[in-house]
């Protein structure tokens, strides 16, 4: 079981799958970050861990069944020239549900109800959890049936997750509180959801959109977004300064 610990192919393969995992842990980890903003500030740390363990169960789970999930590419049924496998259907729904959400998200942040926007933490607990679950369940099956390619050791590949899930537990929370901070952030990771339910969506429908290109938005989008913040954070030290100088006597 831990022949691997002594080869520098089962190293070089935990470092790979665990940068991968990391990498594609980006995604979840915005989506997470909204959904726990439902809930009261006290609980969003607590229900994000619960549910990134609750995760990295399904994710154990599912290495576990490697047979069950590779048969998962195997075609079910076809449409004109499409082939549809049970991952591509997951995909699909899963793209369609975070299109969904996303959009709903965006009208309730802009419109609210009839009294518009409000602050209102109306979400169940253990719903919030069940979500991050689910949505991690998604995510997480191109990277595990990627895995299954890469390596044959499965400690490898639940060690990958494990320490994937570790480096999504330590960094939700401040990205949580950064994004409750800034309003702006907040829509942008929802523009991102869209985004990223398209992808899902092409994904599944045999139309591969490499993931450098979405990754590669998310960076210029934020980049583009702190810059915004720094300058009114600065227009804002400065106004202050002058308000101080003309109080002054």
């Amino acid at each position: 079981m831990f022949e691997w610990l002594f080869t520098v192919e089962g190293w070089m393969s935990l470092l790979t799958l665990t940068i991968l995992e990391v990498v594609l842990g980006i995604d979840n980890l915005v989506f997470l970050s909204i959904a726990s903003q439902k809930l009261p500030p006290h609980q969003r740390p607590i229900a994000q861990k619960i549910g990134l363990l609750g995760a990295l169960g399904l994710r154990i789970v599912m290495l576990a069944l490697l047979v069950w999930i590779t048969k998962l590419t195997y075609p079910v049924f076809s449409i004109g020239s499409f082939d549809f496998s049970w991952r591509d259907i997951i995909l699909i729904l899963g793209g369609l549900f975070l299109l969904y959400k996303g959009t709903a998200e965006i009208h309730e942040e802009m419109e609210g109800g009839e009294e518009g926007p409000q602050k209102s933490y109306s979400a169940s607990f253990f719903g919030v959890i069940a979500l991050i679950m689910v949505i991690d369940f998604v995510f997480a099956l191109d990277s595990i049936i990627t895995a299954v390619g890469m390596t044959t050791f499965l400690p490898v590949m639940v060690a990958a997750n494990v320490i994937a899930i570790a480096v999504m537990m330590l960094a939700a929370k401040p990205i949580g509180d950064f994004i409750a901070r800034h309003p702006t952030v907040k829509m942008l990771a929802l523009a991102f959801i869209l985004l990223i339910g398209v992808a899902l969506v092409a994904d599944g429908l045999g139309m591969h959109i490499p993931r450098e290109y979405i990754y590669f938005a998310i960076a210029f989008s934020l980049g583009v977004e702190t810059l915004n913040i720094l300058v009114k954070s600065k227009r804002r030290r400065l106004s202050k300064i002058e308000k101080t100088d003309v109080e002054q006597p």
